[in-house]
């Protein structure tokens, strides 16, 4: 039970990564804190977000490489896997993390008392708990995070689907799915399950795959998943879903009615904030189209006592931002607001394979921004180490201001190319030019060299230089 009328410096209502780089921060600064959480401690990454679906996409990766590799002589092998084993394996990991990175964590911060219960705001300094208790805070920040999406699709509820969580538990694979969205979630687990021999269709509203991105980036990567095997369509609309044996969705490319049918059904359209039940009408915390809290560039919310971080917050959806936001929010809520929410360089990945990374502007953005871009495109068939690889999928493409040469953006598709953009994203951040990568050292034989070509051919023909040109 929680002490009556218990008073606290800061709260913090939600207990993922936000809201435990608030928590510590809070300590850091020396206040008494009350990290309040109602359900599961770690939030969504390491619960049922980035950390299991990233151990089963290596899993799938492992058992597709068995059977498509191309290295001649070395024998390739084929085989069902075993879902329960592989599934069992995931949460093990997710349990493991979630015991050393937040629960073993918090012991080591004695001014942090956690509160394993709902709450919600009476008041801007007030927050009532499930167990009938109310404290009194000086200062708040909400972290709940958000939650999977569905679109209002006729017949969809009726039917019911899988999302993110519940595809990652399945009793068994299905032996065909159906997608709906094709953005990240969507095709990480799409291809996913196809690699682990499930029949899969994707269905896009978009023109193209990861709208997001540069259209190129879609296109590209629509080619390579089509090429093991899925199904995909963009620029559709669909219409509505039926249930019987398995689903029927029913859609429209351009004139034509189609319908596609499968055994099971994901929806992986998007994410909505967490923010239902929290009183904050009480609080007087406003809130976007979306449901999201809306904060301005010190995270605190329309209520002065009150701060915001995280998923709950809107896009950029990213574990990194968010313990990035939780950290300037608790210091904002404690301080004078002497830091700014700076989203400058957010690089963003997608663990398809190949990979998708991108950061800062494409070259249609800056031109609609009024910047005169610059743009350089290098096939990974420049890349020596994707030559030893055997895996010239996809490329590189470096975009700058053309006046000052300094660049403003990159898009990579490649094997790993979450492990090329942090480069990107730093040049951008220090305002670095293409000179800056183009003459700085990059080990031979390693994809990042593939960073400092694409800056080179800005003015060479990199198919003319050799090997570890300068």
């Amino acid at each position: 039970m929680t002490p009556r009328d218990a008073t606290f410096d800061l709260a913090v209502i939600g207990g993922g990564s936000a809201g435990f780089a608030a928590a510590i921060k809070g300590a850091e600064l020396g206040a008494r804190v009350a990290l309040i959480e109602g359900g599961t401690l770690g939030g969504t990454c390491v619960n049922v977000g980035c950390v299991p679906s990233k151990t089963l996409i290596r899993a799938a990766e492992s058992l597709h490489r068995r059977s498509h590799h191309p290295f001649e002589g070395i024998p390739s092998t084929d085989g069902r896997p075993e879902w329960n084993l592989v599934r069992a394996a995931k949460d093990e990991l997710v349990a493991r993390l979630r015991t050393a990175k937040y629960e073993d964590v918090l012991q080591s911060y004695e001014s942090v008392t956690v509160l394993r219960q709902r709450a919600r705001f009476t008041g801007a300094n007030a927050i009532a708990l499930a167990d009938g208790a109310t404290i009194t805070v000086q200062r708040s920040v909400i972290t709940t995070g958000a939650s999977p999406w569905c679109p209002d699709i006729p017949g969809l509820a009726a039917a019911g689907a899988l999302d993110s969580q519940s595809a990652m538990d399945l009793g068994e694979l299905p032996r065909s799915l159906i997608v709906i969205g094709g953005s990240a979630v969507g095709l990480e687990l799409g291809q996913t399950f196809s690699r682990l021999g499930v029949s899969v269709i994707v269905l896009e509203a978009a023109p193209v795959l990861l709208p997001a991105e540069d259209p190129a980036i879609g296109e590209g990567l629509a080619g390579y998943l089509s090429a093991e095997g899925m199904t995909v369509h963009t620029g559709v609309q669909v219409e509505r879903v039926e249930r019987g044996s398995g689903y029927t969705v029913f859609f429209r490319d351009g004139s034509e009615s189609r319908s596609v049918e499968a055994e099971q059904l994901l929806v992986a359209t998007g994410r909505r904030a967490n923010t239902r039940a929290l009183g904050l009408d009480a609080a007087g915390v406003r809130l976007g189209a979306r449901g999201e809290i809306m904060v301005d560039e010190h995270l605190m919310t329309s209520a002065a006592a009150i701060y915001a971080a995280g998923d709950v917050t809107g896009d950029p959806m990213f574990v990194y931002v968010a313990a990035y936001a939780g950290n300037v929010a608790a210091e904002n809520a404690l301080g004078d607001n002497s830091r700014s929410y700076d989203l400058t360089a957010v690089p963003r990945v997608t663990f398809t394979d190949p990979s998708v990374a991108s950061v800062g502007l494409t070259e249609q953005e800056a031109t609609r921004k009024g910047i005169e871009p610059i743009a350089s495109t290098l096939g990974l068939e420049h890349v020596p180490r994707a030559l030893a690889a055997r895996d010239t999928r996809g490329f590189v493409r470096l975009v700058a201001d053309g006046p000052t040469r300094r660049l403003i953006g990159g898009q990579i598709l490649a094997a790993e190319a979450g492990e090329m953009i942090t480069e990107v994203s730093l040049a951008i951040r220090f305002q670095l030019t293409i000179e800056d990568l183009a003459t700085a050292f990059h080990p031979y034989l390693t994809l990042s060299e593939g960073i400092k070509l694409a800056a080179q051919a800005f003015s060479k023909d990199v198919s003319k230089l050799s090997c570890c040109a300068a």
